[in-house]
């Protein structure tokens, strides 16, 4: 009876081998045809705004739209197809207390663009400097404000640059001293309070020509993509895994 369990379990085990030794041969297969087809015609790739973007206007559609090979290698990626559905608002937690994103900065969000939302006359090939806000004061409990070992890299990396400033009316670029990289109210690198400490910033200017860095936006079980919490206003946002 043992003797007939370890033929059954050799059996299974040769069986399982095969089964992987099948599937990844098969793999290498179609990645050897993927190479193939890209070296006899490279022009079929599909270009970036081919696969995440979609025109409103036919002839310019048209225009852009390219042949695709007939191959489930090129499928785009199962994103939303619609803009307005990505960036709709969407409710936002700070504090444990209910915000929803209005309309207002939803569009202002959507029209915001490098030629309409950033001075570049701060900027320029022999004055390319970043200011980093110097970190808030204590609280009344004589505490420092709360940030996170990933920030502060960001932070000691940018001030031991040589673009890097002390004077803010030589900055063309202004990155917080505020910790917003993980803006998962359950969280406990989350930083309450944004808001109003961005209010505070004497040269916050509705965001303009400041970098927002953030790896984690809204918290369970929706985790939003713009989940932020706070109103990045014409900020550049340097963000992880964005589907736009």
């Amino acid at each position: 009876m043992q003797a007939k369990k370890r033929y059954i379990l050799v059996i299974i085990c040769c069986a399982f081998l095969a089964y992987c030794y099948l599937g990844g041969y098969r793999l290498k297969g179609l990645q050897t045809l993927f190479r193939m087809r890209i070296r006899k015609n490279p022009d079929n790739l599909p270009s970036y705004h081919q696969l995440h973007y979609q025109y409103t206007d036919g002839a310019e559609r048209a225009e852009q739209a390219q042949p695709q090979p007939d191959d489930d290698l090129f499928a785009p990626p199962a994103y939303e197809s619609s803009r307005s559905r990505e960036l709709a608002p969407q409710p936002a937690f700070e504090g444990g207390a209910g915000r929803r994103v209005t309309d207002e900065a939803s569009a202002s969000f959507k029209s915001c663009r490098m030629e309409t939302c950033f001075d570049f006359s701060k900027c320029s090939d022999k004055n390319f400097y970043v200011y980093v806000y110097p970190p808030e004061p204590l609280n009344s409990l004589g505490a420092p404000p709360p940030i996170s070992q990933n920030y502060q890299k960001i932070i000691s990396a940018i001030q031991e640059s040589r673009y890097y400033t002390t004077d803010p009316a030589q900055a063309c670029l202004f990155v917080l001293g505020i910790d917003t990289l993980d803006r998962d109210s359950l969280s406990e690198d989350f930083v309450r309070n944004v808001p109003s400490r961005l209010q505070r910033l004497p040269h916050w200017n509705n965001g303009r020509n400041h970098i927002i860095f953030n790896l984690y936006s809204g918290t369970w079980p929706d985790y939003n993509e713009n989940g932020l919490g706070f109103d990045p206003g014409q900020a550049i946002l340097a963000k992880a895994s964005m589907s736009v």
